[in-house]
Formats: C-alpha cells, sequence, structure tokens
C-alpha cells in the first residue's frame, strides 16, 4: 500500500458529490469508502502480479467536454442508445413506447436526482459491495460516471439496448464508470456495451470499471460487451450478476484492450433455479498482461454456472484464466462447469488456464477442462502446404480456436462486430 493520504481527497469528494446533486446516502457511501481505502487489501488474482500497476492513481474528478467521438444520428434510428465520451453524456434516446412502461436509461448522476429510491436499493447494495476490497472501495469513492437502466415488472425490451463508452486518451480525469442494470420480475432485455479510447497517450492512464446486474424473479438479461480501451491504460474490470428465482444473464464477453486487464467476472447465483452462462475470449499482445478471474457461485438449489473461455497470446503477451466453480452448502441439485482454454503463437508468450471448484454439497454436478499450449505444428504444416503464408495460416487457426465460444453467441451483431474487432487486433 502506498503512502497516499486520502483524507487529503476528502474535499473533492465533498464538493463533487454536491455539484452533481447527490443524495446524501450516496456522499455518505462515498466517505465510508474512502476511509476504506488504505485498510483494505488489492483483491486476489490468482497468478497475476499487479499490485504495482497504478489503479488506485487519483486523477481530475472532473473532464471538460473533449470532441472526437463521433456516432451518426442516421445509425441510430430510434433505438435504446447511449453514448457517453468520458463524463459528457453526448446521445441520450429511448422510444416512447419503452418510456411509456416505465423503463429508465440514462446517467447514473441523472438517476441519483430523479431516482434515487431505486439506485439506493442496489447500487453497491447487492451485487458488488463497497468494502470487497481496495478496488471496490477506490471505484465507490470516485465514481464520477456511468449509466443506470430499469427494467420494470413483466416488460419485454425486443430490441438490443446499446451503450458506448469513449475514454479520451489524453485525458486527465479519472475514468471510474458504473454500469447499474435492474431487470424486476418476469422481465427481458438485451444489453451491449462498448469501451473503446479515442487517441494515444504516452503516459499511464487507469480505468476503474464496475458493472452490476441485478435480475430478479424470472428476469432475462443478455449482456454482451466489446472492451477496447488503449495501450497505456491499466483497467481494473469488476463485471457481476446477482441472480434471484428463475433468473438467467448471459454474458458475452469480448476482452479486446491493448493495455494491461484485471477483470472480475462474476454470478452469484442466489436463487433457486437461477442460470448464468458466461463466454468470454481475449487476446494479449505485445507485452501486455491480463489477469481474469471467472466466478460463479452456486448458492441457490439447482441453479446452473456455465464458463467457457478461450484465449490467444501474441509476442510477449500473457493471459490468465482462472475459472472458479463455488457450489456453497445447501445448493443441492446444481451444475457448475467450466472450460478455460489459451493458445500461445509464440515462444515468449505466457499463458495459464487455472481451474478451481470449491464443492461445499453432495447431490451436484460439476466439471472442468482446461489447457495451455501452443499451435499444432502439424496443423500449420497442413494449412501451408495448401499454399497459405504462415501469417494466413496462423490466422486461420486463431478464427477456428476462437470460433466455438464466438459461435455460442445469441445476438449476430455482436458476433460480427467481435470478429471484426479480433481481425483488427490480430493485424
Amino acid at each position: 500500500m502506498s503512502d497516499t493520504n486520502w483524507n487529503n481527497y476528502l474535499e473533492d469528494i465533498q464538493s463533487f458529490s454536491v455539484n452533481q446533486g447527490e443524495p446524501d446516502w450516496m456522499l455518505n457511501l462515498r466517505l465510508s469508502a474512502l476511509e476504506k481505502i488504505k485498510e483494505l487489501a488489492l483483491p486476489n488474482i490468482e497468478r497475476v502480479r499487479f499490485n504495482r500497476w497504478p489503479l488506485t492513481q487519483v486523477a481530475d474528478f472532473y473532464e471538460p467536454l473533449t470532441e472526437g467521438a463521433v456516432y451518426s444520428f442516421d445509425e441510430t434510428k430510434d433505438s435504446p442508445l447511449i453514448v457517453q465520451n468520458g463524463q459528457t453524456t453526448v446521445i441520450e434516446q429511448l422510444p416512447m413506447s419503452l418510456i411509456e412502461q416505465g423503463v429508465i436509461l440514462t446517467d447514473i448522476f441523472t438517476a441519483l436526482q430523479e431516482h434515487p429510491q431505486l439506485v439506493k436499493k442496489a447500487y453497491m447494495q447487492l451485487a458488488v459491495k463497497y468494502d470487497e476490497d481496495r478496488l471496490t472501495a477506490f471505484h465507490a469513492a470516485f465514481m464520477n460516471s456511468g449509466i443506470f437502466l430499469y427494467v420494470p415488472k413483466n416488460v419485454v425490451i425486443e430490441e438490443p439496448v446499446e451503450a458506448l463508452f469513449f475514454h479520451q486518451a489524453n485525458s486527465e480525469a479519472n475514468f471510474v464508470k458504473h454500469v447499474l442494470i435492474v431487470a424486476e420480475e418476469n422481465s427481458q432485455v438485451t444489453y451491449l456495451e462498448r469501451y473503446q479510447t479515442l487517441g494515444t497517450s504516452q503516459t499511464k492512464q487507469t480505468a476503474n470499471i464496475m458493472v452490476e446486474v441485478i435480475a430478479k424473479n424470472n428476469a432475462t438479461v443478455k449482456f454482451s460487451a466489446i472492451d477496447q480501451l488503449g495501450e497505456n491504460v491499466y483497467t481494473y474490470m469488476n463485471r457481476r450478476g446477482h441472480l434471484l428465482k428463475d433468473a438467467t444473464i448471459n454474458w458475452a464477453l469480448g476482452v479486446m484492450n491493448d493495455g494491461n486487464v484485471v477483470a472480475d467476472f462474476d454470478s452469484d447465483l442466489i436463487g433457486e433455479g437461477s442460470h448464468a452462462e458466461l463466454k468470454a475470449v481475449a487476446i494479449s499482445s505485445g507485452k501486455q498482461t491480463q489477469g481474469i478471474d471467472t466466478r460463479v457461485t452456486n448458492y441457490g438449489r439447482h441453479s446452473v454456472g456455465h464458463i467457457i473461455q478461450h484465449g490467444v497470446i501474441r509476442e510477449k503477451g500473457t493471459l490468465t484464466f482462472n475459472g472458479i466453480g463455488h457450489i456453497i452448502k445447501g445448493a443441492k441439485g446444481s451444475d457448475a462447469q467450466q472450460e478455460s482454454r489459451v493458445l500461445m503463437l509464440s515462444d515468449k508468450a505466457r499463458g495459464d488456464a487455472n481451474p478451481i471448484l470449491l464443492i461445499d454439497e453432495n447431490d451436484v454436478t460439476a466439471g472442468h477442462a482446461a489447457s495451455a499450449g501452443r499451435v499444432d505444428p502439424d496443423e500449420m504444416y497442413y494449412l501451408m502446404s495448401r499454399g497459405l503464408h504462415k501469417a494466413e495460416a496462423e490466422r486461420l487457426v486463431i478464427r477456428g480456436f476462437l470460433g466455438s465460444v464466438i459461435g455460442a453467441i445469441p445476438l449476430k451483431e455482436v458476433r460480427t462486430e467481435l470478429t471484426e474487432v479480433i481481425e483488427r487486433k490480430l493485424n
């Protein structure tokens, strides 16, 4: 832990909270988190050393409106969409038919002013607690942007809700963003978010991003994400699902950042019959390090949690997948399965697929598969013997390796876009 005097930021946090019109309980949460930072440890990501990363580096709270994020209104039609450039919301639209049904899609500070009780019930109360570790406490204290999506009981949103988050490479402000999604009983929503750094920077920057998805009884959330933060951005990413009785969350995550990343992708299966499916693909290249903890915890009886994650490592990159399945005592009839595979394309690449099963109950089903290895030389020889250059053959192998996960993503648009992003990253 550094010798940072966190009390120096007390007035800044109070001033920011007042300027944003936050309710008293939100300011109190911030101040409690600020007090906790100094005594909490960093989260434990097995086999990844990140204690020297500047993940608790404090920059400015405020960011001036900057140009550079361009989104064509001709492409938006009337679909649910929110676009943020840094802290500024540049597009926010929701069809009148959804507004009339009580759907809310807005920035987090507007939600705190106009719907404080809805936010209060869920914000760092159910999925993620502010005092879990040093990075969650830092997030709670210094959060300075985000969105709130609320889907009322029995409402089905047919078309995807999209969120675009642009990060300015030359910004001197914190990028501490919070996404809160609450799906009430019997509701359904498909949500797609993208993170992208605009421009380049030679200085180290940090991002602390937290996503909380609250899926209540019999709710269904299809959550997709494509992450493309920049080379000099050190990122902490926490995506957490909290599932009640018979709720379902299908996660489809493309971790395509160019900088160093530690991530927690977790699902807490609280209710009986709850179900989480997580599919993730990642690519590490250059000297990039990425450590990804993917965890499903079965609390409810007959709950089901499946994890599939595939990663590719090029050059001197490092990628670690920790797959964690934990069946809690009392979760009879539960199912926890995981598959983690890493493909290394260089002698200097480092990869690890680390399966962990913690079973505290009988009458359950659990299993895992894990592998970390290099490209099969016979496969490469076969492709090159058919006239392909080495680079082309390598790309075909990668497509096949990642394709088994990408092909399982339910949204065709996400599959297509993620494939295009992978091609750009490989080139």
